[in-house]
């Protein structure tokens, strides 16, 4: 972390006391009320696109250091050059005693994202510990009813982060940015029939894919597709290769992480004989989207528009 010079340093000290000013605030975070009597000063976050919001406001030097990337995905260059200074605490999910071990006040997660329901890693078992929890709006289907999926769920993640840490000026400017953004790109989208999708995360045996309350739906939709599991009432789950077929769906989005590559899961289906009747596999239409495209982030706008570009090309 830089030093700050003589001269800026008295803009930062007022900064922070207006943001201090302004607390306690209180936010929703799925089916709780959580209160904040100041800025968090040593947040840790889970997993890449929860680190990259975080990143996305400016927060690294709140941060003590981030959880739940290098297990499984690789950590993307750009992010990498702006956590050098932080130290990746746990590769997989964290323990709670890697959280109290680097003294954390604030930790961002979700369920399925660094937390599981039962788990030792909870809001409730770390509130006593005083570490406060705010959780990934996604993944709140786990722990109560809510709509399905939409772009609004990043941007409130955007939104509660600012107010927490006292950024609400950053993220509400950041937020209107990307529904500018969004709002340019949709009105210039041809309206043509919506393409089937199917999202391939990954599995063989039986694929794992994305729900009615799964961010990519939201993507799919906002490219102008539909989402072929759309009525299935999950976010991430496993279904049958049954149902894919069934489906027919135009066009598979893969989603591109761990030690199976995109190119080896579009060969798995060009090569399997079952679905050499599907459109997507005939007509060899596979788009690769990156994990941290496909989950909640600041990636989501630029992963919009090259979905309709592939819906488009044909």
């Amino acid at each position: 972390m830089k030093r700050a010079s003589t001269l800026i340093a008295p803009l930062l000290l007022a900064a922070t006391a207006a943001s201090v000013a302004a607390h306690p605030v209180t936010v929703t975070s799925c089916d709780r009320e959580v209160t904040f009597d100041a800025p968090p000063s040593r947040a840790i976050s889970n997993d890449v696109n929860l680190t990259e919001m975080m990143l996305a406001l400016g927060l690294s030097d709140r941060m003590v250091g981030y959880t739940g990337v290098s297990e499984w995905k690789t950590l993307d260059e750009t992010l990498r050059a702006n956590v050098d200074q932080l130290p990746e605490l746990s590769p997989d999910y964290p323990t709670r005693e890697v959280l109290l071990g680097a003294d954390a006040d604030f930790y961002f997660a979700g369920w399925n994202y660094g937390m599981r329901v039962g788990g030792e890693v909870t809001p409730q078992s770390l509130a006593s510990f005083g570490i406060a929890v705010y959780e990934l709006t996604e993944s709140c289907i786990h722990v109560m009813k809510r709509p399905k999926s939409s772009i609004e769920d990043m941007y409130a993640d955007l939104l509660n982060l600012g107010l927490i840490f006292g950024v609400e000026d950053k993220a509400e400017a950041l937020v209107e940015g990307y529904r500018q953004e969004l709002a340019d790109f949709s009105a210039n989208l041809s309206h043509g029939e919506a393409p089937g999708v199917f999202i391939y995360d990954s599995g063989e045996n039986k694929p794992f894919t994305a729900g009615r309350y799964a961010m990519p739906t939201a993507l799919v939709e906002a490219a102008g597709g539909v989402n072929i599991m759309d009525d299935v009432e999950s976010s991430w789950v496993e279904i049958g290769w049954e149902a894919v077929i069934e489906r027919n769906p135009e066009i598979v989005v893969i989603v591109n992480y761990g030690e199976v590559s995109a190119d080896q899961k579009i060969a798995f289906m060009k090569d399997n004989p079952a679905f050499k009747d599907i459109p997507a596999v005939r007509n060899d239409r596979f788009v690769v989207l990156e994990y941290v495209e496909a989950t909640p982030g600041p990636r989501n706008i630029a992963a919009i528009k090259r979905l309709a570009a592939e819906f488009n090309a044909n």
